[in-house]
């Protein structure tokens, strides 16, 4: 009899081991890689991965009565070997399920098949005389509109009202049909043509120095430090172009859905095989970018993060644009990280892989500076366009002249300037919403969400709204803890920024772009269209304004509460804030006119805003660098967090308390390198859904003993305990 093993699609992870099915007859062809319904537990039918078979003596016996697999899913087996070694090497890394894993390389993580559709096509059969056709006008047309054509779809056909024609011809032997798979591509009209202009030696050195890894099919790890405007997009293409003329394939990666149109706008001028992935797009839309991707007829996947998930082979070049960006690291299991799941995968395909950035992570360029990395650099604009003079507000000073406005009377000042000489201006508030705070003014308790206890933002709509769990309430009208009715709408979101502008400036055309005007499927691309068009004369929005668009009209932009990143307790706090000053100012002054640049802030003085002003990217990394290592935090040491959940709350914070304790006295204790666990301390969302949460944070100079240490104790096992290897935030 034949068996195989199979790893069922749940994502509990107590679950944590292949089961063993018998092969029916009917099956006999299944292979490792297929995907199968299989019965489990209480599932009468579940997805399940083979993840080997074998053939056993009929007289073999098993602890327990096994049951047949039901069925096939696909026509073809679904995991290239590749695939598969990726998903067991993230299920070892990160300490979660395979079936996890597993399922990131699906277009749905349900793992059911998705129905394609198909369209039926026309083709002439053989060659026909005309003088046959005297009387049959209409299958005469048809016939030499095939002739002239090739090939008519069936909606071709209707347009001639020629529908008529079809059945006596095919009958005849005249004309054959054929079914063709629909491909569905949001993209597929998207037409660019490409630009003229000679590379700088900056972008030829660097291009010069990956191909060479390139032609000897070596790994190699490569950091592109571009300041904003510098041509790094052309870098990515150059390369591509390489690539692909080895016959290679490439994977490019941006880290907001909102700069996917414009990359691919860029790639379309030069490449037709391309194929876009990323969560915004149609489960069927994704499931025919598999489809075109495993039968070869892509040879550039584009996309967010998911991207790296697809069945693509003989990979040559994978890039990362905006390599430093958080949301490269995704937050829910499996909580991987772009950044590193990359780099192992470009290791399996013997491939280059480059990190691009004007302001990359700290973790990189230290890299970059051991060697681990070769770094590219590239420290002018193309057509040595200068970069953006930029000016600091205190806004403390701005209060003290009586000026309670959103905006500074510098930055008012700009923006009526670039209004009257008919240019444009961006500006970036890193909030969205009304008021991002509602208090009570007599006991001062700030009204948090139900679910999470995070602080709830007011919106324009009259609502309070849970930015991270999306629950939506009515304002109180009386405090809840003591019964008042002096409630404070404090702060300033997009929302309410957008009323200012209007109001300082009726007659400008204002466009918002955060995530509540983008929900539908291409609502960033439909804004940024309509901006790069000249259809509005401010763009205004969270950090997707600041990043990666390059619109020539664009002369001034304006970055408000630029320090409120540094009011919160995470060790990348100035990093974040000296990134977001940074890649914002570099969307001002791209073409032939200069740029100017007004950052608001309180704390003036911080590095991060000094040297984000100054656009000086060494200086801020020769005073944070230094402070990391003092504090031991990465560069210099990997992060695991663990989060420990009980509805009771004692229950909780024992568990963690003994965790604590054993990894002092097993790892700390015990080992050469430098180990250092802290807490528990209660989680930033310490009750969600009536779940108390407690966070342990490891710091380790040696990642595999605290691997070993939480397999050894079964923590990745737990249903009760989230591990997340590399994470965003310590709370």
């Amino acid at each position: 009899m034949i068996t195989a093993e199979v790893c069922v699609n749940v994502t509990a992870n107590n679950i944590q081991k292949n089961f063993t099915y018998l092969v029916p007859d009917r099956l006999k062809f299944l292979s490792a890689g297929w995907r199968v319904s299989v019965p489990f537990g209480r599932f009468k039918k579940i997805v399940g991965f083979v993840m080997s078979v074998r053939e056993v003596e009929d007289s073999m016996t098993f602890e327990f009565e096994l049951k047949e697999i039901f069925e096939a899913i696909d026509e073809e087996s679904w995991f290239t070997p590749e695939m598969m070694s990726a998903a067991r090497w993230m299920s070892e890394f990160y300490l979660c399920p395979l079936s996890q894993t597993m399922a990131l390389f699906m277009p749905g993580r349900k793992g059911k098949k998705i129905a394609a559709r198909f369209e039926k096509i026309y083709k002439p059969a053989r060659a026909f005389e005309e003088k046959n056709f005297k009387k049959a006008t209409a299958q005469l047309k048809l016939l030499k509109l095939l002739e002239e054509r090739g090939e008519l779809r069936t909606f071709e056909i209707s347009e001639q009202k020629l529908s008529g024609a079809v059945k006596p011809l095919i009958e005849a032997g005249l004309i054959k049909v054929e079914e063709r798979r629909i491909l569905r591509d949001s993209y597929s009209k998207i037409k660019s043509v490409p630009r003229r202009f000679e590379l700088t030696a900056e972008q030829t050195a660097a291009i010069n120095t990956v191909e060479k890894f390139l032609t000897a099919r070596e790994f190699q790890g490569f950091l592109l430090h571009g300041v904003t405007g510098s041509g790094k997009t052309q870098v990515y293409i150059e390369l591509t172009k390489i690539t692909r003329r080895m016959g290679r394939r490439v994977i490019i990666l941006v880290p907001e859905i909102a700069l996917t149109s414009q990359i691919v706008l860029h790639f379309k001028a030069y490449f037709s095989d391309v194929a876009v992935l990323h969560s915004r797009l149609s489960l069927q839309e994704r499931s025919d970018a598999f489809h075109r991707i495993r039968n070869g007829e892509v040879g550039i996947v584009i996309g967010a993060r998911s991207a790296l998930f697809t069945p693509i082979d003989n990979v040559g070049l994978i890039v990362l644009d905006e390599e430093q960006d958080h949301s490269y690291k995704q937050e829910n299991a499996p909580r991987y990280h772009a950044r590193i799941v990359a780099e192992e995968f470009a290791k399996f395909h013997e491939a280059a892989i480059v990190f691009g950035s004007a302001t990359p992570s700290l973790e990189s360029f230290y890299r970059a500076k051991l060697g681990e990395l070769i770094l590219l650099k590239m420290p002018r604009r193309v057509l040595n366009n200068p970069l953006p003079l930029v000016e600091c507000v205190d806004m403390r000073g701005e209060l003290r002249a009586g000026n309670k406005e959103v905006l500074s009377r510098d930055l008012m000042e700009l923006l009526k300037r670039t209004l009257s000489e008919k240019n444009q201006a961006i500006i970036l508030l890193n909030r969205r919403g009304w008021s991002t705070i509602v208090m009570c003014r007599s006991c001062g308790v700030v009204f948090g969400c139900p679910d999470c206890g995070l602080p709830m933002t007011y919106h324009a709509d009259g609502k309070l709204c849970c930015h991270r769990c999306e629950v939506e309430l009515a304002p109180p009208e009386i405090c809840p803890e003591c019964g008042s009715r002096h409630i404070k709408f404090l702060g300033t979101g997009t929302e309410k920024l957008e009323r200012a502008l209007k109001n300082f400036f009726p007659n400008a055309r204002v466009l918002r772009m955060d995530r509540d005007s983008t929900r539908e499927k291409f609502g960033y691309k439909k804004i940024l269209d309509a901006f790069a068009k000249h259809e509005a004369d401010i763009l205004f929005g969270t950090r997707m304004v600041a990043k990666g668009h390059d619109i020539s009209g664009v002369t001034a932009v304006g970055v408000l509460n630029a320090d409120s990143a540094l009011n919160f307790s995470n060790f990348r706090a100035a990093e974040q804030c000296f990134e977001l000053i940074t890649q914002a100012a570099g969307r001002a002054g791209r073409a032939d006119l200069p740029g100017k640049v007004i950052v608001q802030a309180y704390n003036v003085n911080a590095p991060a805003i000094k040297f984000g002003c100054a656009q000086d990217y060494e200086k801020f990394c020769a005073i944070e660098i230094p402070q990391r290592k003092e504090v031991f935090f990465p560069p210099f040491c990997r992060l695991v967090k663990l989060i420990v959940m009980s509805t009771k709350e004692d229950k909780a914070k024992t568990l963690a308390k003994e965790i604590v304790r054993a990894f002092r006295i097993e790892v700390v204790k015990n080992s050469v390198e430098r180990q250092e666990i802290f807490g528990p301390i209660k989680a930033a969302i310490a009750n969600l859904r009536g779940v108390f949460r407690f966070s342990v944070l490891i710091k380790s100079n040696n990642l595999s003993a605290v691997r070993n240490f939480l397999r050894a104790h079964g923590l990745h096992k737990r249903n009760d305990i989230q591990i997340d290897i590399d994470p965003s935030t310590t709370d």
